[in-house]
């Protein structure tokens, strides 16, 4: 009768998946960080030092943040320790700490591996800067969230954050050699299935792993000569959603990435980014509001009509509903993408906020105010004001600014789209403003 573990593949001879057959076994291994673990790489030079402090590893998933944290201390005589932020809390957290000070005492130091580091709250960040500071623990945390954001700056300021790119497609094909040749035959897709897979790792090589172990397991008994295309690829394997948090950092980036699309008049790369978040499961409202925001900032006065036309594409989803309501929204996209910019009103609005506060209660002129009761009338509120309808222009050039002030000027039009008409106009008042004070 066979054992609960040997039933449930979990003795010590069950297979171990692609991806941990696969883990590198030296730093100059590992693929895609070259610039960490090659001959010349960060790391690489670290430990030949013989000096290694403590590190935060960012990058997106997949990367070889836990391999590469393995790697170093099977390099040290350091003892090693892995915890996970998700399922540790403060108790853990002690227990590493007293052991690691009873191992100093003896000479040895520990590498503490703090797997998704940005998971535990600053509180309990501060709790490693003792230990961080008198050599108790050399830290090692991993994180997929940027460290300005989600990291103590305390902790920051005690260790060196090395950046993890996302696996490109010469780091994808090395993968595809190494499982090829560790599976003794070669992948059976043909060459634009082969693409289409190392497409859908979307940069991730464990999740790539698996997805090349599912076609390898799936295809055991197949013929040599199978080579399946990409139709049957998608039968096989289902494709994966982008990794995309609505609350963490590619939200932020992909965000920024279309507004400066928008600003820097690339509709395609615009239509891009919109099509990228749109297909992550942004939330289409959230950008109707940021193209309403794009249409102010960055367009304005220099095309009245891109306001309109983003307000348009909430409206139209909102009505029509997805799938049919997102095109609105790529409607909107180019639309403010291919107008004239301007950030006239934006910088007049931020000038005249600053000298606002700056005057504080100054009152108006005496001039345009109302005198609705006898004192006021008796105090010259109203004398003297010139109804502009009346006067030659329709413009009487008085000064409406607190005495105190004088005239200034915040709102400056770019001789561009629309606003050159405006400009004209104030070119024309100003003139006559002139010649009749």
């Amino acid at each position: 009768m066979s054992s609960l573990f040997e039933s449930s593949d979990l003795s010590d001879n069950a297979p171990r998946p692609l991806a941990d057959r696969l883990r590198p076994a030296v730093l100059a291994d590992v693929v895609g960080q070259a610039h960490l673990t090659g001959d010349k790489g960060v790391l690489t030079r670290m430990l030949s030092s013989g000096r290694l402090g403590s590190i935060v590893l960012w990058g997106p998933p997949g990367t070889g943040k836990t391999t590469i944290a393995r790697l170093i201390a099977a390099q040290t005589d350091l003892h090693f320790e892995q915890i996970s932020a998700i399922f540790s809390g403060v108790a853990d957290l002690k227990k590493i700490f007293g052991a690691a000070k009873n191992r100093r005492t003896e000479g040895q130091g520990t590498l503490l591996f703090v797997d998704e580091i940005h998971r535990f709250n600053k509180a309990q960040q501060d709790g490693f800067l003792p230990h961080m500071e008198d050599g108790t623990i050399t830290l090692i945390g991993a994180t997929t969230e940027n460290p300005s954001f989600e990291l103590n700056p305390a902790v920051l300021s005690r260790a060196q954050v090395l950046v993890l790119n996302r696996l490109d497609h010469e780091a994808i094909e090395e993968l595809v050699l190494r499982a090829q040749e560790l599976e003794g035959r070669e992948l059976p897709l043909d060459d634009e299935a082969k693409q289409s897979l190392m497409a859908m790792a979307d940069g991730d090589g464990r999740y790539f792993l698996n997805l090349v172990e599912e076609v390898f397991v799936s295809t055991f008994d197949a013929d040599e000569e199978l080579k399946l295309d990409t139709a049957a690829l998608s039968e096989l394997v289902q494709k994966r959603m982008p990794v995309y948090d609505k609350s963490a950092d590619g939200h932020y980036n992909l965000i920024s990435a279309l507004h400066k699309s928008i600003r820097g008049s690339d509709p395609d790369a615009a239509l891009y980014y919109l099509a990228r978040m749109l297909t992550a499961g942004e939330d289409p409202l959230f950008l109707c509001r940021r193209l309403v925001r794009m249409a102010n900032e960055d367009i304005g006065l220099a095309d009245p009509q891109a306001i309109v036309q983003a307000l348009a594409a909430k409206d139209t989803y909102e009505f029509l509903g997805s799938p049919e309501g997102e095109l609105g929204l790529a409607q909107a996209a180019v639309y403010l993408a291919t107008a004239p910019k301007s950030i006239g009103v934006y910088q007049g609005y931020k000038k005249v906020m600053k000298r606002a506060r700056e005057t504080g209660s100054l009152p108006p002129p005496k001039i345009i105010l109302n005198a609705p009761t006898k004192l006021m009338k008796a105090q010259e509120y109203g004398s003297g004001y010139k109804y502009d309808h009346d006067q030659p222009e329709a413009f009487s050039g008085q000064n409406y600014f607190p005495d105190e002030m004088g005239r200034e000027t915040y709102y400056t039009p770019p001789e561009r789209g629309f606003e050159r008409d405006i400009k004209k106009r104030l070119d024309y008042w100003a003139r006559l403003r002139k010649e009749r004070n």
